[in-house]
């Protein structure tokens, strides 16, 4: 088994047809497949079904796939360096459930660094795809919550793929509306205040687990409710609907622009918002350096 191997692999599993892999690697499509079907029978596995349209990874090669993207990027970050570390650009991504937090901080930690020199990326996404992306090395960390709720369910996840969590801080529920909402002048917020309006949350796809859902009190049998699949979205139905969420209630202005509101729920209930990351993999210049923006945030805990 080889680097090249392992890079040929990978790169028909982000490309997913072998046509398009073998154009990004300038090889020939029967040079490409011979390779993976080399690499298949020396692991005694196979990594891909093959058909007319195109190719499906098996379960066996989604975790082979996840080992192999582990060894690519530690096997770049000693060439970065010890070999050519003038030649590449530094990379470093992260997954995050929605928190424009979050976001915030990886555009401070951006600033710091600059472009010239590192290649960033920055993925909102579902809870399920957060755990995926670090499991199988796509993003260095992971941002999202546990509570009383989710905590056995996702921590028996996160050892089961090789990760681990950490606390960055702990705060306590809020609802998340805009300023124009008959309950935005509100001190605290009762679930019979919010029964008139619609709870908005985050669609999770097939993966849709209460354990899963990025808002607590998912089992809660809300009187209205509607799902959707990004902030902007989210942002629109809160104006047009006076619509709600539950959230950390940490408020970024610069991205809000005081417009929106966070006012605490009638509950004793607590989010713990902390990062997961590959089980023994050190972490980044970058990767620290994030982190050490988003624990300024916990002064902003409300």
């Amino acid at each position: 088994m080889t680097l090249q191997q392992l890079r040929y692999a990978v790169c028909i599993a982000n490309e997913k047809s072998m046509n398009k892999a073998a154009a990004e690697l300038f090889i020939t499509q029967p040079s490409l497949s011979s390779t993976i079907r080399d690499l298949e029978n020396e692991i005694g596995l196979q990594i891909f079904l093959r058909s007319n349209r195109g190719i499906v990874i098996t379960p066996e090669g989604e975790e082979f796939l996840g080992y192999a993207r582990q060894m690519i990027e530690q096997y770049r970050q000693m060439e970065e360096r010890f070999i050519q570390r003038d030649k590449f650009k530094k990379k470093f991504s992260v997954s995050m459930q929605h928190y424009t937090f979050a976001v915030q901080a990886f555009i401070e930690m951006a600033k710091e660094f600059g472009m010239d020199d590192y290649e960033f990326a920055v993925r909102e996404t579902k809870t399920y795809e957060v755990i995926e992306n670090v499991k199988n090395q796509k993003s260095e960390l992971g941002i999202l919550y546990l509570n009383d709720f989710n905590s056995k369910a996702l921590e028996k996840i996160f050892s089961d793929q090789e990760l681990e969590f950490t606390d960055l801080f702990q705060c306590g529920i809020y609802v998340f509306l805009w300023k124009g909402n008959p309950l935005a002048e509100k001190k605290k917020i009762s679930f019979e205040d919010l029964k008139k309006y619609p709870c908005l949350s985050f669609e999770q796809g097939n993966n849709n687990s209460f354990y899963l859902a990025e808002e607590v009190f998912s089992t809660y049998e809300y009187k209205q409710i509607i799902k959707a699949n990004d902030r902007a979205t989210m942002l629109n139905l809160m104006v047009g609907l006076n619509g709600y969420t539950l959230c950390s209630g940490i408020i970024c202005e610069e991205l809000y622009d005081n417009e929106y509101r966070a006012i605490p729920l009638k509950t004793n209930e607590k989010m713990r918002i902390g990062y997961i990351k590959k089980k023994k993999m050190p972490l980044s210049i970058l990767a620290l350096k994030y982190i050490e923006e988003l624990k300024k945030y916990e002064k902003n805990v409300l």
